[in-house]
């Protein structure tokens, strides 16, 4: 069973390729019928069967209410080999000539990525990513793709992902995250964007993706923890959000020297969230 059809992507990429690289606010596109919806069916159904015991990362401080699983080792099976598709040669060959970024660099570890699921209320303020890979001191960031495994998921739920112009004085475009839709876009130093809006999904329902990071080898990277950013008429909450900023920073400079995971960040950043 072919998971990525690379004959129908690859005759659509002259058209893709320009529509990529112009899109506003910065290069980016979404993509409907991404994958098999017959192995994504699978991985939804894994993702049923996943439980709070099966390594989850919870990222739960000022800035993002959602949870994280990025070790490859403990994935079910399709999400595995979902996975693995999309970080295979065939496909970054396709990615870079979409992009127009050359030698782009999978990343194993699935620092950040993995599956992410969140619950009603969930929410991700607005944000540019981490720019240098926390292992890889010469890895920068260059281009994310998400993949939402979002079934029947409704306009009122909520949860679209935000694209913001690069001064951060308006959203330019909204994305519903609904079954099977893929977004991707570069992660330059001002690609903001999130999901700030908690969600108002059952409490039965998840807002869940497949989120996958690539890099390029630079001898001079610029690098930045996230950086969370706060959005017009939110000027009451620029001190809590410069405050958590502080604490992302620090730890992602103590992940970098000490080798520390995620499981150790969101206790860390449960602690400081607390105390604010």
């Amino acid at each position: 069973m072919q998971l990525f059809d690379y004959d129908r992507w690859n005759n659509q990429l002259p058209s893709l390729t320009g529509e990529y690289q112009g899109a506003s606010p910065y290069p980016h596109i979404v993509l409907e019928n991404f994958l098999n919806p017959d192995v994504l069916d699978a991985c939804v159904q894994e993702f049923n069967k996943l439980n709070e015991d099966d390594g989850w990362i919870n990222y739960v401080h000022y800035n993002e209410n959602k949870a994280g699983l990025n070790k490859l080792d403990l994935l079910p099976t399709s999400i595995k080999r979902t996975i693995n598709e999309l970080n295979s040669p065939e496909f970054l060959k396709f990615l870079s000539t979409l992009t127009g970024i050359k030698g782009l660099i999978k990343d194993d570890l699935l620092e950040g990525g993995g599956i992410h699921q969140s619950k009603r209320g969930g929410f991700l303020n607005i944000h540019a990513d981490f720019t240098v890979h926390p292992h890889h001191r010469h890895w920068q960031r260059r281009v994310n793709v998400l993949v939402y495994l979002n079934k029947d998921w409704q306009e009122e739920y909520g949860g679209n992902l935000e694209l913001w112009d690069t001064k951060m004085q308006a959203c330019e475009k909204k994305v519903l995250p609904v079954f099977n839709r893929c977004v991707i876009f570069n992660t330059d130093a001002d690609s903001y964007h999130g999901h700030p809006e908690p969600t108002t999904c059952p409490e039965d329902r998840y807002r869940r993706s497949i989120a996958l990071y690539y890099y390029t080898e630079e001898a001079h990277p610029l690098r930045r923890a996230t950086h969370y950013m706060v959005r017009p008429g939110e000027e009451k909450k620029k001190f809590r959000v410069k405050l958590d900023n502080l604490m992302v920073a620090i730890y992602t400079d103590l992940k970098g020297m000490l080798g520390a995971n995620d499981k150790i960040v969101s206790k860390v950043l449960r602690f400081f969230s607390r105390k604010k």
